[in-house]
């Protein structure tokens, strides 16, 4: 009997902290930003490789990646999910895609390192 492989695709939480870079579409006086990204993927770490790309992609300079894991585990986690922010993962999925949800710019000196406020 031949067994079937684990390839399903996931829908992953990252958090990307980004630079400047001419024509990221950040406003004019911004340092940089935070993205909030529903990302698909086999694995978070092909989540996060698809997801640099298609920033580097879209003329943006991604600086850092933090991966909050799949739907169930942030749930595990404790994080409040509203159905918004599950139909951004379910869109994800389903067009197995890299979902933008959030772009908060940063100005002089607001860059946290407690990037997770963003989370829901």
């Amino acid at each position: 009997m031949e067994q079937k492989k684990k390839s399903r695709q996931q829908v992953y939480t990252l958090l990307v902290q980004v630079g400047r870079k001419d024509g990221d579409g950040l406003p004019p006086d911004a340092t940089g930003g935070a993205l909030m990204i529903y990302a698909s993927g086999v694995d978070e770490a092909e989540a996060v490789r698809e997801t640099v790309a298609i920033l580097k992609q879209a003329e943006l300079a991604p600086l850092d990646v933090v991966g909050y894991g799949t739907l169930s585990e942030r749930i595990e986690q404790g994080h409040e999910i509203d159905d918004e922010e599950r139909d951004l993962m379910q869109r994800a999925l389903e067009e197995n895609s890299v979902v933008v949800a959030q772009m908060t710019p940063f100005f002089g000196g607001e860059e946290s390192t407690d990037n997770a406020a963003l989370l829901h």
